[in-house]
């Protein structure tokens, strides 16, 4: 058993292969903003989180949306959901199976969709 690690996207051809990947295996995007207080929150509910997920049944990313625009736009288009940041989004066989955004990407509330949707 290995600590989760969280993958991040820099190009529209990783986001391409991960949303493909999604067929596999549920993805959790996570869409990041490095000058927002509430996305950095975010992200430490995120990343304590991961570290206590020890058999993940689904893979992580993050898209910082400031320097990878690109990457973040691609997802809203191709996802359908209104861009927010901070952001999560279960994606399972390419379509969004769950999202929240800003104060409600908590550990507890990874914890339960994921345990929900990944059979954690």
């Amino acid at each position: 058993m290995s600590e989760m690690t969280l993958q991040t996207l820099e190009t529209t051809e990783q986001w391409d292969a991960a949303l493909a990947a999604s067929s596999e295996r549920p993805l959790l995007v996570f869409k990041h903003s490095t000058r927002c207080s509430v996305s950095a929150g975010a992200h430490d509910e995120l990343t304590t989180f991961l570290s206590d997920v020890k058999s993940p049944a689904f893979d992580a990313v993050l898209v910082n949306v400031v320097e990878d625009r690109p990457v973040s736009n691609r997802i809203e288009e191709q996802l359908e959901v209104k861009h927010a940041s901070p952001q999560a989004l279960l994606v399972e066989a390419g379509n969004v199976t769950w999202h929240t955004s800003h104060w409600h990407i908590t550990y507890a509330a990874l914890e339960e969709k994921l345990r929900q949707h990944c059979e954690m």
